[in-house]
């Protein structure tokens, strides 16, 4: 049959799956959205800005595991994607831009709304392409699915000139596999490796394992649980590894790293073993180079090669797919105990524990008391299935710490490169991804300020995801530092907000304000009952700081621990 290059964008499209896209229409990119009216298969969300749409594309992609799709027209359409794009990269999120070009004749001239967007994006993105030709044009977008979704995930774009979209050709979808001979990612362990692995844990009396988001992608959480268990090894997980393990697992510790729980931290650096299973050793999680883990052997298991060794020598590390490496690992081990090991844990952890906030009684509205209850009468405590998108900030830290989920892919956050303004949009993907769960969007009040516009998607589609804002009246992670580090000198970070509810009221969203602990519970069941989205804004302590923190640069054990409460003596 005959299509045109804007039909067979789609057409491709619809062959790799894809139900829905976001994006914002343009002159260069208008004959495809001019032929989405032929193709009802596929849902189009109007977003309010670009970078909406790839933040929307990136939520729907980590809550359903399929790639996600955003589009844009050429120029300021294409650059405003540029921060989801550089978001989804960090995170090993599959996403695939389609953006409109200037026409191939005018290319170099520029010409209206004309920018070298591969240029622009090859540093954030997994690999992007420019489609001169017709003929590649179906190949390309189908080679472009495949790099996003294999190896380790990432985004991918593909920018397509106006004239190669209103261009007609005879269109035959190419069946054949795609072979990319310089792009063979590994899947599996040697021989040698494994032996060398079996040694090393049948060796180690303090093992620890440090879970990544990489469990997720690879789907190995089974066999993660099963290793801990048959090892007796305790877990303990990144921001993107959270989920990975139930937390309410006997083995499960916890996060690690500067705002992870100190007893993590200390079982990190006191660890003779240490199996870092999807994860890259991020600044965040290993603090002070030169004093990390000092005493422990590493294993290292990561799909992506580039990060073996990059930031943290591993005496051995595994180039392979971390659900294949473990089923290698699993038929060999002979069950281990470390009960000395756990017995020392736990007296550590009964230190933490004494100084948790949650249960204190204080006049104050805190924070993480107010997401701790969203978590809680949202059917937490019962294992629950809502799924938390979390913007960047101090709320962050706090769902992480104090919302404990018991399946995988039910939490979404910014982890890498920490965008605020991620929270919503990414929202918004997710439940249009994943139209059967509960999703609330937990979002600071200076992040959600960067894409409110957004709350005119969530309104136009009637998209019920319910956005939690933590309204402290400051960008309250800066203010942290400030208050910490510079002696309270609070420049840029205080806030004069707008009335939440209000904007809320004026996109005909239901919403209310929340202003005491005692009232969350009726406010969340209130906003639970709504059929559509509801926005709550929760008046908390302005004043407020995020407790354990590992300073920038110190090392892993040398943390701000949690003040203990009145009358209770520390360990």
């Amino acid at each position: 049959m005959k299509l045109k290059g804007s039909e067979i964008i789609l057409e491709c499209l619809m062959r790799e799956g894809v139900d829905v896209m976001f994006g914002i229409t343009g002159g260069a990119i208008l004959p495809t959205f001019d032929a989405m009216t032929r193709y009802p298969q596929i849902k189009h969300i109007h977003t309010r800005h670009e970078q909406g749409a790839a933040h929307m594309a990136d939520g729907y992609a980590r809550a359903t595991g399929k790639v996600g799709v955003a589009v844009a027209t050429s120029g300021p359409g294409a650059t405003n994607l540029v921060t989801g794009l550089a978001t989804a990269m960090m995170d090993s999120s599959p996403v695939v831009a389609i953006t409109g070009q200037v026409g191939t004749a005018t290319i170099g001239s520029d010409a209206f709304q004309e920018t070298d967007v591969t240029g622009v994006t090859l540093p954030v993105t997994k690999h992007n392409y420019l489609v001169y030709d017709i003929d590649e044009l179906a190949y390309t977008i189908k080679e472009a699915f495949h790099i996003a979704r294999t190896g380790r995930p990432g985004p991918v774009l593909v920018d397509v000139p106006k004239d190669v979209q209103n261009t007609e050709i005879e269109f035959v979808y190419p069946e054949e596999g795609i072979t990319l001979p310089g792009y063979q990612p590994a899947t599996t362990a040697t021989c040698g490796e494994i032996e060398m692995a079996l040694r090393l844990i049948r060796k180690a009396q303090r093992p620890v394992i440090l879970a990544g988001h990489g469990i997720l992608m690879a789907g190995a959480m089974r066999e993660v649980v099963e290793f801990a268990e048959r090892t007796q090894t305790p877990i303990t997980w990144t921001l993107l590894g959270k989920g990975a393990v139930p937390e309410s697992h006997y083995l499960n510790l916890g996060m690690m790293g500067m705002h992870g729980e100190a007893y993590c931290n200390t079982a990190i650096q006191s660890a003779d073993l240490l199996l870092a299973f999807g994860m890259r050793f991020d600044d965040r999680v290993t603090g002070n180079l030169a004093t990390y883990a000092p005493e422990a052997k590493k294993i290292h298991i990561d799909i992506d090669a580039s990060e073996i060794h990059k930031n943290v020598h591993a005496d051995l590390g595994i180039v392979g797919d971390l659900k294949m490496v473990l089923n290698q690992l699993l038929p060999e081990l002979e069950p281990m105990q470390h009960a000395d090991w756990m017995e020392q844990i736990d007296e550590w952890r009964d230190d933490t524990t004494k100084r948790d906030i949650i249960n204190q009684k204080t006049s104050r509205f805190v924070a993480a008391q107010a997401i701790y209850d969203i978590w809680r009468f949202t059917g937490g405590e019962d294992g629950g299935e809502t799924i938390f998108v979390s913007d960047v900030g101090q709320h962050q830290m706090w769902v992480a710490q104090y919302c404990r989920l018991e399946k995988p892919h039910t939490h979404i956050t910014s982890g890498g490169l920490g965008t605020m303004g991620f929270g919503m949009p990414a929202a918004i993907g997710a439940k249009l991804g994943r139209p059967d769960a509960e999703i609330w969007a937990v979002v600071g009040d200076g992040g959600f300020q960067m894409t409110m516009a957004e709350l005119g998607t969530l309104a136009q589609y009637n998209v019920p995801v319910k956005v939690a804002i933590i309204n402290n009246h400051f960008l309250g992670m800066v203010r942290q530092w400030q208050e910490l580090f510079y002696d309270s000198r609070f420049q840029a970070t205080p806030l004069v907000n707008p009335d939440f509810v209000k904007i809320a009221e004026a996109y005909n969203i239901t919403a209310r304000r929340v202003e005491q602990r005692s009232a969350v519970n009726d406010a969340i069941q209130w906003a639970r009952a709504v059929d559509g989205p509801v926005v709550l804004d929760f008046d908390v302590e302005e004043h407020d700081i995020v407790y354990p923190m590992v300073p920038s640069g110190a090392d892993l054990h040398d943390m701000i621990r949690r003040p203990m409460p009145e009358g209770r003596k520390q360990s």
